[in-house]
């Protein structure tokens, strides 16, 4: 086989192992196991495989560890893109206004987003603050995000994927 062809194939065959951790990586962080050691297996069954075929060659060349090195990056992203895309979840959304706000928690909620209110005090006490706890999609966090910095620039937001969710309404 020509090195050319060699490194061609090491490149992509790392884009699929490398992917398919990452996506594996998130699947078990889910709680779904079964699934992850099904992909798991795939995935060192496809690096045992390249990685024999790479160091059984009589080709002596740095341009085959640079493709492998290459396969891992483009894999690593690529894996990345493909678990944003596909792999669905939840975020925790918990946001502090920079004051006492009834208008962004009424334009939320007129958005269709569930939000709980707690009032708390920052560390300037005479100024009232609440925060809000908003359970969403991942999906819908980027509009979640504009629309909270259209009423309060000042906002402090912190999210949090959730693992798991009973009842309530998640928008």
């Amino acid at each position: 086989m020509s090195l050319f062809l060699l490194c061609l194939k090491v490149f992509c065959v790392r884009i699929i192992d490398v992917s398919l951790g990452t996506i594996r990586t998130l699947i078990t962080v889910k709680g779904r196991t079964l699934l992850a050691s099904m992909v798991g297996f795939v995935e060192v069954f496809v690096w045992f495989v390249i990685v024999k075929e790479a160091l059984n060659t009589t080709e002596t060349s740095l341009w085959i560890a640079i493709s492998y090195s290459l396969g891992f990056a483009t894999g690593t992203y690529i894996g990345g893109y493909l678990s944003d895309r596909f792999i669905k979840g939840n975020f925790g959304v918990q946001v502090v206004t920079s004051n006492n706000n009834h208008k962004l928690i009424d334009i939320l909620r007129m958005e269709g987003y569930a939000v709980s209110v707690i009032d708390i005090k920052g560390q300037d006490k005479a100024n009232e603050k609440y925060m809000l706890f908003i359970e969403i999609q991942k999906s819908n966090f980027e509009q979640l995000k504009k629309l909270i910095h259209s009423v309060d620039k000042k906002a402090f937001i912190v999210v949090n994927e959730t693992k798991y969710v009973q009842n309530g309404f998640i928008k």
